[in-house]
């Protein structure tokens, strides 16, 4: 009986102490969320548009992208890894984006987009959010 007792307070505490933070998910977002991912989305601007239909040399258009299939966007010429990648992945889901703009290189090893990533887990969430949000004309 002890042991057990003993296995469960170790099992909480470790559950407990190795939180992470709530992955993204399609939810409401506060006005400050979306302000802070409107902010962070100059990072991507220079090799992506947010028109729909507007692909750059440098990157597909953001438009649409959450739920949008992989390396599906017409006019724009994948490369053989991200094109593999979505042969196994499907779609941007919002957790699949959170994993994407931690780390591209990892996530999907030998495609040609050279950003490191985004370390915030919150700056992330709220990139995710606001190219899920409504744009006017939608």
């Amino acid at each position: 009986m002890k042991r057990a007792v003993a296995l469960l307070a170790l099992a909480g505490a470790a559950a407990c102490a190795g939180q992470a933070p709530d992955p993204p998910t399609t939810r409401q977002a506060s006005a400050a969320e979306l302000a802070l991912g409107e902010r962070i989305y100059r990072r991507c601007y220079a090799c992506h548009a947010l028109e729909s239909g507007r692909s750059t040399p440098a990157g597909p258009t953001l438009r649409g992208i959450v739920g949008r299939p992989i390396a599906a966007e017409p006019g724009f010429n994948y490369s053989p890894p991200l094109r593999r990648f979505a042969e196994h992945n499907g779609r941007w889901s919002p957790m699949l984006l959170d994993r994407f703009l931690a780390d591209p290189a990892a996530t999907a090893p030998g495609n040609e987009m050279g950003f490191p990533g985004i370390d915030d887990a919150s700056e992330r969430r709220a990139l995710i959010a606001w190219l899920e949000s409504p744009r006017d004309g939608e």
